[in-house]
């Protein structure tokens, strides 16, 4: 389990940029259903839909996906999805794929390390960015997957497209971008959480050589290699030992910290996102809500499916995305 091996060239920012897209769409369509087994447990109790003897409840990630498939059928797994990969193309094009240009941005001319400040201000930035830029398609796959909870006749929208119009006429623009500011705290947090953690991470198995075995160039690593970008080995050493097992290390502990961190902002997103018009002020006073009806345990509710999610859908991505941008780069024809 080798993967390609690392160009004699890095990829460019635009490899970058589309690698990471379509890598987000791979780990959705791989963790879509944990992603809405998630959406339906941090909804349920909500104040706005009457609890009775007839309601569906959700107990637990298997118990969950397993009444969703027997009430409503396995399609409403995928519901939401196509607005879930219009997110990925635009969200994570831009928080993955310009994590490295940004990084690079703040980095002091002549430094020899990137150090943690840089690092979580890059994260920030692409994270908040991505968010401005991608909200609508957050909000129409939040209440697509929240409306099983609804009955037939109660559901909001007939398709993506309708739900985008509906929004945009009932709740004004400003309700595409519904929930923005907890996003945007969500997402920084989430960008930290994964692309530092993982930077990080990958950098000290590379350091270490933790990661035995042959690469896809067949080297042993030596010196410093920055963690999401492929650098050019430096003259008269071999490649890093950067393989699939290094990333996929890498990227299972960048998802447990990221689901650690974000789950509170996460709920209180999912919640606001799908409220009606008017039923919470603001993101404060849907956080003020849960507390008073949830407790702090409140904030992590849906935390298993969470991380189940967060975390295979990291290892899914970052493998996808170290894979894809390293064909990009090899694909490239070479100057003459």
């Amino acid at each position: 389990m080798v993967g390609l091996k690392p160009p004699e060239v890095p990829p460019t920012a635009v490899m970058k940029f589309v690698s990471a897209g379509m890598a987000g769409c791979i780990a959705d369509l791989c963790t879509f259903p944990l992603d809405t087994a998630k959406v339906r447990l941090q909804i349920q109790g909500e104040v706005r839909i009457p609890r009775t003897i007839s309601s569906v409840e959700y107990r637990g990630v298997v118990g969950t996906l397993s009444t969703m498939v027997r009430t409503e059928g396995a399609r409403s797994l995928y519901r939401g999805l196509a607005a879930g990969l219009q997110r990925q193309m635009s969200f994570a094009s831009i928080r993955i794929g310009l994590y490295d240009s940004v990084k690079q941005l703040y980095t002091p001319k002549g430094a020899e390390n990137t150090g943690m400040a840089t690092r979580l201000l890059a994260g920030c930035t692409t994270g908040a960015v991505a968010v401005a830029c991608a909200q609508p398609t957050d909000v129409v796959k939040v209440r697509f997957q929240a409306s099983g909870a609804l009955s037939d006749g109660a559901r909001r929208y007939s398709g993506t497209v309708d739900a985008y119009r509906t929004i945009a006429r009932e709740e004004g623009i400003r309700g595409l971008w519904r929930g923005t500011l907890p996003n945007i705290a969500r997402n920084a947090i989430i960008n930290c959480g994964e692309l530092v953690t993982y930077d990080l991470l990958k950098d000290a198995l590379l350091r270490a050589q933790l990661m035995t075995g042959e690469d896809g160039a067949g080297g042993r690593g030596h010196g410093r290699v920055p963690s999401l970008s492929l650098q050019h080995p430096t003259p008269g050493t071999s490649p890093p030992l950067d393989n699939v097992p290094c990333h996929f290390v890498a990227a299972f502990g960048a998802g447990f910290c990221a689901t650690v961190v974000a789950s509170p902002v996460d709920v209180v997103k999912t919640r606001y996102m799908n409220a009606s018009p008017g039923q919470y002020r603001n993101a404060l006073s849907c956080l003020l809500a849960l507390l008073m009806q949830d407790g702090p345990a409140g904030l992590y509710k849906g935390f298993v499916p969470s991380f189940l999610r967060l975390g295979s859908w990291n290892v899914v991505m970052f493998v996808s995305y170290e894979q894809l941008q390293r064909a990009l780069a090899l694909a490239r024809p070479r100057p003459a």
